[in-house]
């Protein structure tokens, strides 16, 4: 489905939709109208939702307007894509961005699964993070991603050890990573746990993430652009959201 206004529109595969428009506000607020209905039907059919969620600058404005739209909150299970290994208080945790800016208002009702546990280090945490999963509502109901200049999205980022692996469709549902040069490690879903989803979502905007996201698509080295893989997968239905504004 694509949303048809005087701006660009994105070369990506035919089997994924893509919605464009002018300003990044209107891409927030579009994209929280989609994703309270996702949940709302899924309310519907099952009696909860699942929602996975990234942290960031970018998606700030659709977490705070998602956060005011109207649905039985209490019904909907929230949960991260990623985490760096820090605890909510610290400038950079991204359930501490969640909490600020999501579950504030009508969403203050859902439930939050934080991914960090207060281990010395992500891999020390890695089993107990799992078992505050195993509730989440499966398949994850929306998943909505950002991606970063090098092609990254959650913590999977080019050059951090095992990426292949971590991509591949028998890979753990979470894992380790340090990627090159941050400041925390962290703990971050896979790719295939991402993909255990009925729809997947990436919002991004800006000049350069088109360029790299079309070429992603265009060359498929997944290696080197871990979006690439995402792109070229039929395991979950995904959707690109997109605005040309930085």
């Amino acid at each position: 489905m694509t949303t048809t206004v005087d701006t660009m529109e994105l070369r990506l595969p035919p089997h994924v939709g893509q919605n464009v428009f002018d300003d990044n506000a209107t891409m927030a607020a579009a994209l929280a109208d989609r994703v309270a209905a996702m949940l709302r039907h899924a309310i519907g059919r099952r009696g909860q939702a699942s929602l996975v969620v990234s942290g960031g600058r970018s998606p700030l404005p659709f977490l705070r307007s998602l956060g005011q739209r109207k649905l039985d909150w209490s019904r909907v299970t929230v949960t991260l894509a990623d985490e760096r290994w820090v605890p909510a208080d610290h400038p950079d945790s991204n359930a501490g961005l969640v909490q600020a800016n999501l579950l504030r208002g009508p969403a203050a009702e859902a439930r939050f699964v934080p991914l960090y546990g207060g281990e010395a280090t992500p891999v020390a945490g890695l089993a107990a993070c799992a078992e505050r999963l195993r509730d989440l509502p499966r398949p994850i109901d929306v998943v909505v991603l950002g991606m970063g200049e090098d092609g990254h999205f959650a913590s999977l980022f080019p050059g951090i050890d095992g990426l292949d692996t971590l991509l591949s469709p028998g890979a753990p549902q979470l894992a380790a990573a340090t990627p090159p040069a941050a400041p925390h490690p962290r703990i971050t879903f896979t790719l295939p746990a991402l993909l255990d989803a009925r729809n997947v979502i990436v919002q991004i905007n800006g000049p350069r993430k088109a360029a790299v996201i079309e070429q992603a698509a265009e060359q498929g080295e997944h290696l080197l652009q871990p979006i690439a893989a995402l792109l070229r997968q039929n395991a979950a239905p995904t959707q690109v959201f997109f605005s040309p504004a930085e």
